[in-house]
């Protein structure tokens, strides 16, 4: 395996990893790693994902999400435009 050293973080950027590892009970180091796993994971290198494609890769480690199924009514009849009100001025 190769090691990688990255000099020169922003202080913020170092402060919101540590706090982002810390709640998920993981080193800095190996939050590191599961960000760039997750972030080179989207596409194979030369091969473009459709939108939908790359939200899947994003997104799916997360888990799915079950939504209750919405009960519909039958459609309502259109609106009866003829008669006298209707019709256009003379």
């Amino acid at each position: 395996m190769a090691t990688l050293v990255i000099r020169n973080i922003e202080d913020t950027v170092h402060k919101r990893l540590k706090e982002q590892a810390a709640a998920h009970q993981r080193s800095m180091e190996e939050e590191a790693r599961q960000i760039l796993r997750q972030s080179l994971a989207v596409a194979p290198r030369g091969h473009a994902l459709s939108f939908g494609q790359a939200m899947r890769a994003i997104f799916e480690p997360l888990g799915g999400v079950d939504l209750p199924e919405i009960p519909r009514q039958p459609p309502r009849d259109p609106p009866d435009f003829s008669g006298p009100e209707w019709d256009p001025p003379t």
